[in-house]
């Protein structure tokens, strides 16, 4: 399984969720010193914000204004007494529209303000920060509020700023029916334009402006639930379309009551066009907004569903985007946290696989390896440098660890290679083990060709440093082979997996021995008997060694 990298400085400084982070282009540059933050240059793009402002806005209220110019010539219980349209008709309104389009897009723009300011490089404040985090996801809700606001004041405007400006009487009927088709109607659908067409627009800037998808730790953000996403476009194209439309029938009707035949012919017909307006206002105002609403919850589940494939093909670097703060938005942070887990997990693996082979490895995380402590019989290995200390005392500290880790990681690929577990590095020694934790049948045989790959690095090795001008290093390696106790072995915080047992003492004795034979490798009596009869030995006369009464049969490996 590939593992991505884990979250660095910089990636999680390019959040502007974290006021703290420096970026790689902004630190490019030489600044004063500061506390505060600095943001990636071109983070975003200021001028596209406002322009797709004033897109939004201009074409959603000219939505609405189209909404209320139907309604009040077709619809409009009055709307049979209008005089045909005149200029003036269109003029007016749209001079008072493009004023409210320009105080409402002014607004708008001083709301984003900070958030072009940080985008654009320039350091902020924790508060500001802070202030620019909320605003960015609030974005948005004042949009939609902005548009909504302006809407009410147009509806004051005709309903009763007008008619009192030019003189006339105006019952509370009539301003009411006339707030009535300008506000709730035409504004409640420019409104519910603006904000999904926004919220959906502003998603591309959120995965911009917060990277690395921490969109819930901004507080004082409104949650708008999916169930309540849909519940108010449900409302809004089908509960509010029909109650107007009942009550305009009902009223028609109580009209019909007293009216004479020809009164109720225009009557009906007025109705037929108030139900043509309403489902042809209706069906295209519906279709759009659940197309949005379909939008806004399918994309961010195929997202989901992609990350999520991408994991079960074993990649660990992707990154689910995060563009809302609801249900899916929620589903998708708790998705990148669990992905950082496996991220953090993997990486536990691939650093415990340093110090063990992959197969012991797995098993141990696996749990089917007992650290209680077991007898089991193995071959332990132990391999010492010769000459060391002299080589030392006439070397550079920095090249002796220089040429101790390469040394080491030759002789730790050896042993890796057939399956043993180093267990210890102790200064120039080197401590390893066949047969555990996982049981081999044939461990003596592994530690023995592991030995003689050890040889064979060396000589490669030694090679590479006598062509530099450096001395030439020798080992001697002792093998044995016998029942040990094994297990995890230490204090409360720290624990080591180690054998306890004569054939440790008995190994290391052994590798102790290869200085006095003046050989590279010696096995003992019970790793001879365990190894296939064609390995070349030869015999030495049997010796005395510390720890023991009786003589050890040792046998060096040709």
């Amino acid at each position: 399984m590939k593992a991505g990298p884990k979250p660095t400085r910089g990636s999680v400084g390019r959040s502007i969720a974290n006021p703290s982070g420096h970026f790689a282009e902004a630190a490019a540059a030489p600044r004063p010193e500061t506390t505060a933050a600095v943001y990636n240059r071109g983070m975003a793009e200021p001028r596209g914000t406002a322009r797709v402002t004033f897109l939004v806005n201009a074409g959603g209220n000219f939505l609405g204004a189209a909404v209320a110019f139907l309604y009040f010539r077709l619809v409009d219980h009055h709307a049979a007494t209008l005089p045909r349209v005149s200029l003036h008709d269109l003029v007016h309104p749209l001079l008072v529209f493009a004023a409210l389009l320009v105080v409402g897009n002014w607004l708008n723009h001083r709301w984003v303000a900070p958030i072009n300011r940080a985008t654009q490089g320039h350091p902020l404040s924790e508060r500001e920060a802070a202030l620019v985090r909320r605003r960015a996801l609030l974005f948005p809700y004042v949009l939609g509020g902005v548009s909504f606001a302006g809407w009410v004041v147009a509806g004051l405007i005709w309903g009763f700023g007008m008619p009192y400006m030019m003189g006339r009487v105006v019952s509370l009927s009539d301003g009411v029916r006339i707030v009535f088709g300008i506000t709730v109607l035409a504004g409640s659908v420019t409104t519910a334009f603006i904000f999904f067409v926004s919220e959906r627009i502003w998603r591309t800037r959120l995965l911009v402006l917060f990277p690395e998808g921490d969109l819930s730790a901004v507080p004082r953000v409104p949650r708008l639930a999916v169930r309540v996403r849909l519940l108010a476009i449900f409302l809004l194209t089908a509960v509010v379309p029909l109650a107007v439309l009942g009550i305009v029938a009902y009223a028609r009707g109580l009209d019909l009551l007293d009216a004479d035949p020809a009164t109720a012919r225009g009557i009906v017909s007025g109705l037929r066009s108030t139900v043509l307006f309403f489902v042809g206002v209706g069906v295209v105002v519906a279709v759009g907004l659940a197309l949005f609403a379909a939008n806004s919850v399918a994309k961010p589940l195929k997202d989901v569903e992609a990350a999520m494939a991408q994991v079960e093909r074993g990649h660990l670097d992707g990154h689910c985007p995060v563009v809302s703060t609801d249900e899916i938005g929620a589903v998708a942070e708790g998705f990148n946290r669990m992905l950082h887990g496996l991220r953090e997990r993997e990486l536990v693996k691939e650093t415990f696989g340093k110090y063990v082979t992959p197969e012991i490895r797995d098993e141990i995380l696996a749990g089917r390896i007992s650290g209680d402590g077991e007898l089991k019989e193995v071959t332990v290995l132990f391999a010492d440098i010769r000459d060391f200390t002299p080589w030392v005392e006439a070397t550079a500290p920095r090249d002796v660890v220089r040429d101790l880790n390469e040394y080491f990681t030759e002789m730790a690929e050896a042993i890796r290679v057939q399956h043993g577990l180093v267990l210890q590095f102790i200064g120039d020694e080197i401590e390893a083990v066949f047969g555990a934790p996982i049981a081999a049948r044939d461990h003596a045989a592994m530690a023995v060709r592991a030995a003689l790959d050890m040889r064979a690095r060396l000589r490669t090795w030694n090679a590479g440093r006598e062509a530099t001008g450096k001395p030439a290093l020798r080992h001697g390696i002792g093998i044995h082979t016998g029942t040990v106790l094994a297990g995890n072995i230490g204090g409360a915080e720290r624990l080591s997996y180690a054998l306890v047992g004569d054939p440790v003492n008995l190994a290391s004795r052994i590798q102790g021995l290869t200085k006095e034979f003046e050989v590279d490798i010696l096995i003992s009596e019970a790793t001879r008997k365990s190894i296939d009869p064609a390995v070349s030995v030869e015999e030495p006369p049997a010796v005395r060694v510390k720890g023991r009464a009786e003589e050890v049969n040792i046998y060096k490996v040709v």
